[in-house]
């Protein structure tokens, strides 16, 4: 990287100045509102349509996570659940990350980088997600230049904690109970 005493003042300023530019981008201010405009679908308050998956199916979301989120009535379902403790800012932020890697066009990425780092991962966002101090600086660093893997250590960070945290609570709560009824 910056090595060398001769090459410490010059070259590493000028990466420096280099990388606060582009986070300068990044972080700036919309012109217009359409700016702040993302095709984010609307999430639904109850369990979608979808058919109601049977108990056996709903049984083996209490051992793996994926398979829940995997199964869109479960899905709907941990939402909901997770709104109703006031937390779903980690399942959001969790959906926003696998959109945000479908995503080809640049330009649509670079909007859409924006608002999961305003959202969900700079200091006082709205819905600041819980993650260590390393995580969101390789996570800033990502973004410097985005690729569909930009988030891709956030993400698996929260969805560790879900895991870990949020799964059991449900697996618990009378959401997922009369599922398995």
């Amino acid at each position: 990287m910056c090595k060398g005493l001769a090459a410490l003042p010059h070259t590493c300023l000028e990466r420096a100045k280099e990388i606060k530019i582009k986070l300068g981008t990044l972080l700036q201010k919309p012109e217009s509102a359409i700016d702040l405009i993302i095709p984010y679908p609307d999430k639904p308050e109850k369990p979608p349509k979808a058919s109601k998956p049977s108990a056996e199916e709903a049984l083996q979301w209490r051992d793996s996570l994926e398979k829940l989120l995997q199964n869109s009535y479960g899905l709907s379902v941990f939402q909901t659940f997770l709104k109703s403790e006031f937390s779903e800012e980690n399942i959001e932020f969790w959906l926003a990350c696998e959109d945000y890697r479908k995503t080809k066009s640049p330009s649509k990425m670079a909007v859409k980088a924006k608002k999961i780092y305003e959202e969900y991962i700079q200091t006082e966002a709205p819905r600041e997600v819980n993650i260590d101090h390393f995580t969101k600086a390789v996570t800033m660093k990502n973004l410097v230049e985005h690729s569909s893997s930009s988030f891709d250590l956030a993400q698996k960070k929260i969805f560790a904690l879900m895991e870990k945290d949020s799964l059991p609570r449900f697996v618990r709560s009378e959401f997922y109970q009369e599922l398995i009824k």
